[in-house]
């Protein structure tokens, strides 16, 4: 008897609607539940574990690729005129003549404010050069404790200005710059300038805190112990300038920033009123910064999770996933990607909230960098118990799971593999026949070539599965006879002189195991094509 590729398929369909594609608690005795979720080395795990392997995988994943949002920044711009400063013209406060640094650290040193603020104003263009500012030469100097003690010249509101401006491209520097702002006394007197008369020195001293939190947890830490968040609070509550409303925005992310430790939990207690503020707003920078924040806080563990949950932000970062700015989009998917790496109700809270909805179109987006992303999230819904997994057929969501796997670029089907792991290790004998339903099999036995040996491994491990779990002996038949005709009998053969001992290992197995007695199986139209 000659099938076609679709007569396969349609028989094997037609056995498992017929309902002999039974549960694996129907097992033989001599072949228990539990010793055949041991052949399978993802079977018998639960959820949490699974998920806290795909977080750990995520990190593996994504440690080529930075963060969209920037770490530091440097001020290279002159902010407009404050009335603060007073009748100072800043065009003629410009120093005519190019001092060299002797002089500069003269003036710097000197006791006349005026010589002070020339100095200082040169020393601020010095390092706010576009291009090689010379930031250790300064840091060298011995200049940063006298630029500190500016900040404190609260009659002198142009000359505090400067300082700050100058202290913020220094600390946007390497680590070591960094260090020397902080073991120069820069934190305090920057704290207090942000109960600044002037904005514009007020603002300038935000965005410094901000430098100096985003070098590592060890300065954010500090920044936050002097009391910075209820005066940034009080400042998001006041009428400023959306330019200064974005600068403490992305100062707040980097107190977020950084693991090893993560932020006390008391500090996101107190920042999560704020962020759920500014993620009402408009303006898609601060909308982009407050979801990056949100995206730190929810990489933690579960508990760290459940206080922004808490907070009822996930119908908004869902409706975020939609937006048309990229910016804002990558963020607030990553942190619902993150939330649903949690706890299955945590996970549920996110579907409840729409986000499987969104997700379809996420998965075919343009981008392939927001493809990886939502896969990365489908994969752990994936990874939940069988009502969560029941959702993501519910929604149509395995087309365009078999269309990344088939078409995507190489990251995304590793993504991809990865969730049809999840789903098979979880899902129900009627969830795995809708998987098989969808076309699966061919784009992931095409994986078989993958480069990766790990890659290779986990597909192989899916395929033992699926083929373990028919019960009788037609149902095993029509599986190998599909296996063989979309190719994969000849990949896995080819696999047994594979490099890798473990791949090798796993695909004898799979012959030997499943395809020992394929010569007395129908032949298929392929094999008697020539």
């Amino acid at each position: 008897m000659i099938l076609t590729h679709t007569e396969y398929e349609n028989l094997f369909i037609t056995v498992l609607l017929a309902g002999d594609f039974l549960p694996l608690v129907n097992m033989p005795a001599m072949d228990t539940t539990e010793e055949r979720l041991k052949k399978f080395k993802y079977r018998g795990k639960d959820a949490s574990v699974r998920r806290q392997q795909r977080v750990a995988l995520s990190l593996e994943l994504r440690k080529a690729k930075k963060d969209e949002q920037a770490l530091k920044r440097r001020n290279i711009t002159c902010p407009s005129p404050d009335p603060a400063f007073g009748n100072i013209n800043k065009e003629e406060s410009e120093q005519k003549e190019i001092l060299t640094l002797d002089e500069i650290i003269k003036g710097v040193n000197g006791t006349d404010l005026a010589i002070c603020f020339q100095a200082t104003q040169a020393i601020r263009k010095m390092v706010s050069r576009e291009r090689n500012p010379p930031l250790k030469m300064i840091v060298e100097s011995g200049v940063i404790p006298r630029i500190v003690e500016f900040l404190k010249s609260s009659h002198h509101p142009c000359l505090q200005f400067e300082a700050a401006w100058t202290l913020t491209n220094i600390a946007s520097g390497t680590s070591d710059q960094t260090q020397a702002v902080v073991e120069g006394g820069a934190i305090p007197p920057l704290v207090e300038l942000l109960s600044s008369p002037s904005t514009t020195v007020c603002e300038q001293a935000v965005w410094a805190l901000g430098n100096i939190a985003g070098d590592g947890p060890k300065f954010r830490d500090i920044v936050i112990s002097s009391n910075v968040i209820p005066r940034l609070s009080a400042l998001v509550s006041s009428s400023i300038p959306i330019t200064f409303l974005r600068n403490i925005t992305w100062t707040l992310s980097n107190l977020c920033r950084n693991k090893d430790p993560y932020p006390q939990e008391e500090t996101v207690k107190q920042m999560l009123p704020i962020l759920c503020h500014l993620l009402q707003h408009q303006d898609s920078e601060i909308l982009s910064d407050t979801c990056w924040a949100l995206s730190y806080l929810t990489e933690a563990c579960n508990e760290r999770i459940a206080l922004v949950v808490d907070t009822g932000v996930l119908p908004r970062l869902v409706e975020l996933m939609t937006s048309l700015e990229f910016t804002v989009l990558t963020p607030a998917l990553r942190t619902v990607g993150n939330i649903v790496a949690g706890t299955d109700h945590q996970t549920q809270m996110a579907i409840d909230a729409g986000m499987l909805k969104v997700l379809p179109q996420l998965l075919q987006h343009p981008r392939p960098s927001i493809q990886k992303e939502a896969t990365w999230a489908l994969s752990n819904v994936a990874a939940g118990p069988r009502h969560q997994i029941q959702e993501l057929i519910t929604h149509n969501l395995l087309p365009p799971l078999v269309s990344l796997l088939r078409d995507g670029k190489y990251k995304i089907q590793k993504e991809a593999a990865w969730t049809v792991v999840n789903f098979t290790t979880g899902a129900s004998p009627d969830q795995l026949f809708q998987l098989i339903h969808s076309g699966i099999l061919g784009p992931l036995l095409n994986l078989l070539t993958a480069p990766e040996a790990k890659i290779i491994l986990i597909i192989l491990d899916v395929i033992s599965y699926i083929l373990q779990v028919p019960q009788k002996k037609s149902d095993k038949e029509n599986l190998c006879l599909l296996i063989e005709e979309l190719g994969g009998i000849n990949k896995i053969e080819a696999l047994q002189l594979h490099e890798n001992s473990q791949v090798s290992s796993a695909a004898l197995h799979i012959i030997e195991s499943h395809f020992s007695e394929v010569s007395d199986l129908p032949v298929s139209r392929s094999a008697c094509s020539s």
